[in-house]
């Protein structure tokens, strides 16, 4: 199986290549994004160096993040990326991490990629459960997981070292079941 390229109405998710390089480290740099990212880039570089990591690779292994990039389909710019990671100690789970422009969002651009990322983890990668880590702050992330069906299962507080601060986790995950239900 090659790494997909899923076609939603309006966006086109298709694997990180090197050539994108330049826009998605502009979009993670991004004050209003990078507050909630682990994954900051110093510089184009480093984006191009995940790109060719993940050559060759499938998404859904073992141990290893895959990205994407959500292109709207209409003019063909770069307005997001979205994770999917494999734990290496977890069976038949996945997990969704997402950026997004914010000239782009609250349009409905990022759950309308999650969606697709939902439907590709359930029917081609055939998980049991996918989850999602959020900032208790980023509410526009809450309102959209939950929209999206998922649950909030824990509230961790102070549980991450991030940014210089303690920061509290929010884990929100949907099974298989409750996907297609």
């Amino acid at each position: 199986m090659s790494p997909p390229v899923l076609v939603t109405p309006r966006l086109e998710i298709r694997p990180l290549q090197r050539e994108d390089a330049a826009e998605v480290q502009h979009i993670r740099a991004l004050p209003e994004v990078a507050r909630y990212q682990w994954w900051e880039p110093a510089d184009p570089p480093e984006v191009e160096r995940l790109a060719v990591a993940q050559e060759g690779r499938e998404p859904g292994a073992r141990g290893t993040w895959f990205q994407f990039v959500m292109v709207l389909r209409s003019s063909g710019m770069l307005i997001g990326d979205i994770g999917l990671h494999s734990p290496a100690d977890a069976d038949a789970e996945v997990e969704l991490g997402i950026s997004l422009d914010p000239a782009h969002q609250g349009e409905g651009y990022a759950a309308e990629a999650m969606r697709a990322m939902l439907g590709f983890s359930f029917d081609v990668l055939r998980v049991h459960r996918v989850r999602c880590s959020t900032d208790p702050r980023n509410r526009a992330c809450i309102r959209m997981l939950e929209a999206l069906g998922m649950r909030r299962e824990a509230h961790f507080r102070e549980s991450l070292w991030f940014k210089g601060a303690w920061a509290d986790d929010l884990v929100y995950a949907i099974l298989e079941q409750e996907w297609r239900g």
